[in-house]
């Protein structure tokens, strides 16, 4: 009787300790900042995914990718893993001591993309179609509404600019970055990063700058353009693309000669992070099968080049 009882008492026991145990991990969470334009993948695929197998809570945040990099240097905000677009931003964390490497975990291009429901959306289909108007004359035609990210805190707000520099050597139209965006810095095209499709699903833009990735995890049509203006091309780097650049003000009001950086995907481990542990497992699961899978469904391309040290 004594033996039964004894083992009554060992099993509620284990039993409340194995309650115990499963509460504290309902409790842990992975805490992923990342560039505004990737919010579909990170919070409706890689994110959930990794919750899911690691039985732990996802919180994302997204914000332009040099914006979030300021703010975590800052350290106004902590994270476990910042995952960004070009190196630039990931340069930042260095510079604070936040990190010590990136590791490149997917990429992408630039394209054009449009609501299908605008009153420019024939033309810019016919254009995509390879009809007689080429996408660049397309956006030049009075009315139509062209957006953007800021160049100041977005690298796709500099990327575009980039991209009309290219087109407009490629294409032999010497105006045609200014004519399409505008000064540099326009108020009236440029909206936040995680905001911009959004603005273009609703129709308050006819056509926007986008990401190939973020574009087809969206759902929107757009215009693919070729590998000599829209950055994804590394053969491209030395001997094209960085033939073009130009000057930005800065917060502190120093200007800065911009160049044009691969479009790849980077992620890192901060050093302050809360749960370094979940961070390290979180890059990992990005760079494992089912992570690059998900990115694939989710429209990005596959790792390019190789860690930023």
């Amino acid at each position: 009787m004594k033996v039964k009882r004894r083992m009554t008492v060992w099993g509620a026991a284990a039993l409340l300790a194995a309650l115990t145990i499963g509460s504290a991990r309902a409790e842990e969470s992975i805490r992923v900042t990342y560039a505004g334009s990737m919010g579909v993948v990170m919070d409706k695929a890689l994110g959930p995914a990794f919750a899911r197998v690691n039985h732990v809570q996802y919180q994302g945040q997204g914000e332009g990718a040099y914006g979030m990099a300021r703010l975590l240097a800052s350290r106004k905000i902590v994270a476990d893993v910042f995952v960004s677009i070009t190196p630039g931003p990931m340069r930042i964390l260095k510079q604070a001591g936040l990190i010590d490497q990136a590791v490149p975990v997917a990429s992408t291009s630039m394209v054009i993309a449009y609501n299908p429901r605008s009153p420019f959306a024939k033309a810019l289909a016919a254009s995509r179609a390879g009809g007689a108007n080429p996408w660049w004359k397309v956006l030049l035609t009075p009315g139509l509404r062209f957006g953007r990210t800021d160049p100041a805190i977005d690298p796709q707000g500099q990327n575009i600019v980039f991209t009309l520099l290219l087109a407009q050597r490629y294409y032999g139209q010497p105006e045609l970055a200014k004519q399409v965006l505008g000064e540099i810095e326009n108020p009236q095209e440029v909206f936040a990063d995680g905001g911009l499709l959004t603005r273009l699903e609703a129709g308050q833009v006819d056509a926007s700058s986008g990401y190939e990735s973020a574009v087809i995890s969206a759902g929107l049509p757009y215009i693919a353009l070729p590998d000599e203006i829209n950055l994804s091309n590394p053969a491209y780097g030395q001997s094209w693309y960085d033939t073009v650049s130009f000057d930005l003000r800065d917060a502190d009001g120093n200007v800065k000669t911009l160049r044009p950086q691969p479009l790849v995907f980077y992620a890192a481990v901060l050093k302050n992070a809360p749960d370094p542990t979940q961070a390290r497992q979180f890059v990992d699961f990005a760079l494992s099968s089912e992570g690059q899978a998900l990115f694939k469904q989710n429209g990005y391309g596959p790792p390019k080049g190789g860690p930023l040290q």
